[in-house]
């Protein structure tokens, strides 16, 4: 079974910085494609930003230039650096992390508030 353990999140003020951490465990498993997707309060689950086992990364427009995405799929560790934060990031933020032999896997998510 893979299990997906997030650290990081919290309270912090408008234009501070968090640092989410994320890390999948299981056996033989190796992540292909990791993550951070957010859901707020009576919103969708979004897209954050995606890291691929490439190297590629890929963020939703409102993040870039903020957030950046890194870690390493090989290890199955995948982190987001989050600066410059608005009261619109407020949400659950939940990693994610993928693979084409094994499937999809989530965190259980963790919270980010921002407020003064």
């Amino acid at each position: 079974q893979v299990q997906l353990v997030e650290s990081g999140g919290g309270l912090v003020q408008p234009g501070g910085s968090l640092t989410l951490s994320c890390a999948a465990s299981g056996y033989a498993f190796r992540a292909d494609v990791m993550g951070w997707y957010r859901q707020a309060p009576g919103k969708q689950r979004e897209l954050v930003a995606i890291s691929t086992i490439s190297g590629s990364t890929n963020y939703v427009d409102s993040v870039k230039g903020r957030f950046t995405i890194s870690g390493d799929n090989t290890k199955n560790t995948v982190y987001l650096q989050m600066n410059s934060l608005k009261p619109e990031d407020a949400a659950v933020y939940y990693c994610y992390a993928s693979s084409i032999h094994s499937g999809a896997y989530w965190g259980q998510g963790t919270q980010v508030t921002v407020s003064s």
